[in-house]
């Protein structure tokens, strides 16, 4: 097949290209490196520089694959800013980047691309939820608006369906960690991993820590209603998250994606709060990894666990690693990997 990964530089998305290269697919890369670099795509794939936002130039995209035969089989969008706090202070600038311009996108799907997207969505769709573990039935209620900016392009995905017959899977993802390991769980030998600049997901700040590149780690609040008063959150590995994202496009082609839109939560199904994280990292690091407390930051529901238990009944999905330990252990290499050079 002929894959469009949006956002394909980036650490999720780069590892989906990544993969699907590995398993002989064709991949086209659109990304518009606001916050990746050239040297995060995948080897292998075909890369263009360029932004969703442009519409002329996604369905230039489309159309010339279209006049050398090789057609698009299906998108998988990752292309979004992602950090939750900073939707508090510039709500605009994540509903132009990820919900205006996803339509945009849509539209030239419409026009002349593949009738099948695979969506990034977030759990961050569900705000504050009213019982863990969380299913996809919840109500959605989003805390900030990051997850806002998701949620209405789920909307719009379902009425694309219902309107223009266009497939879709939306994945709801906890918080990704790890990196993936070539050769499958356990090889210990990574080549990719995460990579944001700047970076605000806790696992990569712990081990920054343990690294020498910051002092202290900050814990943003210390009196949620949880077993030690810091957030829960369900963790899984990158390297799970993109087999889900194949089996999910591969869904696509299903009579049940004919007859409705496919929503699956991806975690592992344990939450672990931010002091059990710390506590894993020096585990694995051998450092001590200082705290630094501080208050709590708007949007920040306490409880975020998935249940994901439709994912593995109708993606035949089957998380390997499930414990913290574990998936920091990966990250831990990649890091010193990525520091060494």
């Amino acid at each position: 097949m002929k894959i469009m990964v949006t956002g394909g530089a980036g650490y999720v998305g780069g590892t989906v290209a990544g993969l699907l290269a590995q398993q002989g697919h064709s991949v086209v890369v659109v990304d518009n490196l606001c916050h990746a670099q050239r040297n995060q795509v995948p080897a292998g794939v075909e890369f263009v520089e360029a932004d969703i936002a442009d519409r002329a130039r996604i369905e230039g995209l489309f159309r010339d694959a279209t006049a050398v035969n090789a057609s698009f089989d299906g998108v998988l969008h990752f292309a979004a800013l992602i950090e939750a706090g900073e939707s508090m202070q510039k709500p605009e600038i994540y509903f132009r980047n990820n919900t205006a311009s996803t339509l945009a996108l849509l539209e030239a799907i419409l026009a002349c691309g593949p009738k099948r997207i695979v969506f990034s969505s977030t759990a961050a769709v569900y705000g504050e939820p009213e019982a863990v573990p969380i299913p996809e039935t919840a109500k959605l209620k989003p805390t900030n608006p990051y997850g806002e900016s998701k949620l209405l392009v789920e909307y719009m995905l379902e009425w694309f369906h219902r309107i223009h017959g266009l497939r879709s899977a939306s994945l709801r993802y906890f918080n990704v960690a790890g990196a993936p390991e070539v050769g499958g769980h356990g090889t210990g030998k990574i080549i990719r991993g995460e990579a944001h600049e700047p970076e605000s997901h806790i696992i990569p700040l712990v081990l920054d820590v343990a690294l020498g590149r910051r002092s202290s780690i900050k814990i943003f609040g210390d009196d949620y209603p949880t077993k030690d008063g810091t957030c829960v959150r369900d963790y899984v590995h990158v390297a799970d998250l993109a087999d889900a994202h194949l089996l999910a496009l591969a869904a696509l082609e299903t009579p049940l994606a004919a007859e409705q839109r496919l929503i699956y939560n991806l975690g592992n199904g344990a939450g672990f709060t931010v002091k059990e994280v710390v506590e894993s990292a020096r585990r694995v690091t051998g450092h001590p990894i200082p705290v630094e407390l501080c208050p709590r930051r708007a949007g920040d529901p306490a409880f975020l666990i998935a249940t994901s238990e439709k994912a593995i009944a109708e993606l035949n999905w089957k998380p390997n690693y499930t414990q913290i330990d574990d998936i920091i252990r990966t990250a831990w290499l990649w890091h010193q990997i990525r520091h060494s050079k």
